[in-house]
């Protein structure tokens, strides 16, 4: 991939610190936060809405963000117009993600939803940014994101593999690749924006506050009796400070120094972190089918992360 870091002077002279910390390390860190929406959502009150408690967890942490980060409100003058464009489509993408996904969920079923949704999201980020002019995807990133979906769909589709096979629900399937290519979508343009040299606080900050007021009459359209428990306000705490708010945070940071194909490709350790927790928190029981894919998933991710030499000479 091209050296995404030579537009950003400033970061120069911590380049050695920032290779790691600044790039592979915060956004797999952001993954293993997204690993434990699913153990989370799993110990919400019986009947709390899927979609509900997906947008009350994005609602609370976008706000939270955007309170939270410096210059976030300053940001739209900070911008050119075409940036701000850029801030409207990236908050209505963050928005749509739960919007398709948990529906796509409850179609479709947490597999084959999370394997069409964060399978097709670096396919779609590559893609995205091929057409609007960024470069064009590199041997070593289309080797490593195959390996990686690949070892995806064995470990979250494993079970149902050894099992007997279920009809596709096409519906849930066309909402799970539109949650994909949300995700894909804002990664790029917080990406862009970020590399551009606006403080990725401010952008993460903006586009999910904004996102969480779009899908909070969502939350307040459904029955909120949920959120009154002790469980139900601690999974939507979590989901708030944990998966949104921390880990929005790390993943801004780490797209200032990795290109978004790359950084879409490592998220897809989010599954694998789930998976982990099923096993070890929940009880569940791994096929040998998942456990292959487990590794051929970590092969992917270990290309992916390793240093290149084309790097090294551009530097």
């Amino acid at each position: 991939m091209p050296n995404h870091t030579s537009s950003l002077a400033p970061a120069r002279p911590q380049l050695s610190r920032a290779g790691l910390m600044g790039g592979p390390v915060p956004i797999l860190t952001a993954a293993v936060l997204w690993g434990t929406t699913g153990t989370a959502g799993s110990l919400a009150p019986a009947g709390a809405p899927a979609a509900a408690v997906g947008c009350a967890g994005l609602a609370l942490g976008g706000v939270l963000l955007f309170l939270t980060s410096r210059d976030a409100s300053a940001l739209p003058a900070a911008c050119t117009r075409s940036e701000r464009w850029l801030l409207v489509l990236g908050a209505l993408a963050v928005a749509g993600y739960p919007v398709t996904f948990y529906p796509a969920v409850a179609r479709s079923g947490v597999a084959v939803a999370t394997v069409t949704a964060l399978g097709s999201a670096p396919v779609f980020t590559g893609l995205l940014s091929w057409t609007t002019g960024g470069a064009r995807p590199t041997a070593r990133w289309t080797g490593a994101t195959a390996a990686a979906v690949l070892g995806c769909t064995l470990l979250v589709l494993g079970p149902e593999l050894t099992g007997h096979a279920t009809p596709m629900d096409l519906t849930g399937i066309a909402l799970a690749a539109c949650a994909g290519l949300s995700y894909a979508a804002y990664s790029l343009i917080g990406g862009k924006l970020i590399t551009s040299g606006h403080p990725s606080n401010a952008v993460m900050g903006l586009m999910f506050g904004a996102a969480g007021l779009l899908v909070l009459p969502l939350v307040l359209s459904t029955s909120t009796h949920w959120l009154a428990t002790t469980r139900g306000m601690a999974v939507a705490l979590h989901l708030a400070l944990f998966t949104v708010y921390l880990a929005y945070r790390l993943f801004g940071r780490g797209l200032r120094h990795t290109p978004a194909s790359v950084a879409t490709t490592l998220t897809l350790a989010e599954p694998a972190v789930a998976a982990l927790l099923g096993v070890t928190v929940l009880g569940e029981r791994l096929p040998a089918a998942s456990w292959c894919g487990l590794a051929v998933l970590a092969l992917g991710l270990a290309i992916l992360t390793a240093p290149a030499g084309t790097e090294r000479r551009e530097r």
